[in-house]
């Protein structure tokens, strides 16, 4: 396929099956600048402006890496493959290590005891978990922007069901979820109603029982001056929180009409 670089499988699986370790590329610089791993989604590697195909371990590897950080080849092998034999297990990361820098030579770096993704690369999720953590230490600034298009979340790789995945992928929505408030925030303090609402109103529609979401909106009505709308915003919070959880708005938010 134009574009794309594929990674032959056939030494690696004669490794797997033997215990034999190949020759790995893995102290080699990147060959390309601009290496981009996409995980908001399906998973996408990128070198030079051209997507490099993986074998589903290398990607599994490569994807715990981005959302953890540099760890312990044990621990590795032991979260990719929980249900087989330790030696199994430490076969299939040597392989799906050896598919990887085959495809991008020292793309994971990796020593006797650990692996962790080369500094040439970069990921939407550290991003997103940057942008987040700059918004919150410094508060509403012009800097924050919509990690995506309003009401729209981007599922950690929708198509993969391991079940680490889990935690990981609870957190980037939150993180997500919560850049959008922060935007909301922000363009209320910059006297950009119109947008604020909509934000604040489509962060809203991603969980109507979101009672911070519901603040935002009021937050918007009021600081426009429109008071009956936000009387309106607040009514709806309470019904919903009645019939869908049976409770009532915290006091931090009765407070804001108080």
């Amino acid at each position: 396929m134009p574009g794309s670089v594929f990674v032959p499988s056939g030494a690696a699986d004669r490794e797997a099956a033997t215990g034999a370790r190949p020759s790995s590329p893995a102290s080699a610089p990147p060959p390309w600048d601009g290496l981009f791993l996409s995980l908001l989604g399906p998973f996408r590697l990128e070198a030079g402006g051209r997507e490099i195909r993986l074998p589903i371990g290398a990607q599994r590897i490569m994807a715990l890496l981005a959302l953890q950080g540099r760890m312990s080849r044990s621990r590795l092998a032991g979260t990719l493959w929980p249900d087989s034999t330790e030696d199994r297990a430490r076969a299939c990361l040597r392989t799906s290590l050896w598919r990887a820098n085959q495809a991008v030579p020292g793309v994971v770096t990796v020593t006797a005891t650990t692996a962790g993704l080369s500094d040439v690369l970069t990921a939407d999720v550290q991003h997103l978990v940057r942008e987040a953590r700059d918004a919150w230490h410094d508060g509403p600034t012009p800097a924050v922007q919509p990690c995506c298009m309003p009401g729209d979340v981007r599922e950690l790789l929708p198509d993969w069901d391991d079940e680490w995945l889990n935690a990981d992928r609870e957190r980037m929505r939150q993180l997500q979820i919560h850049l959008q408030e922060e935007l909301a925030e922000q363009l209320t303090c910059e006297g950009r109603y119109g947008l604020a609402l909509e934000v604040a109103l489509a962060t809203l529609r991603l969980d109507v029982t979101r009672e911070s979401a519901h603040r935002a909106v009021i937050r918007v009505h009021l600081a426009e001056g429109n008071i009956s709308e936000a009387r309106r915003a607040y009514a709806t919070c309470q019904r919903v929180l009645r019939e869908e959880l049976g409770v009532r708005p915290t006091p931090v938010t009765a407070q804001i009409l108080a």
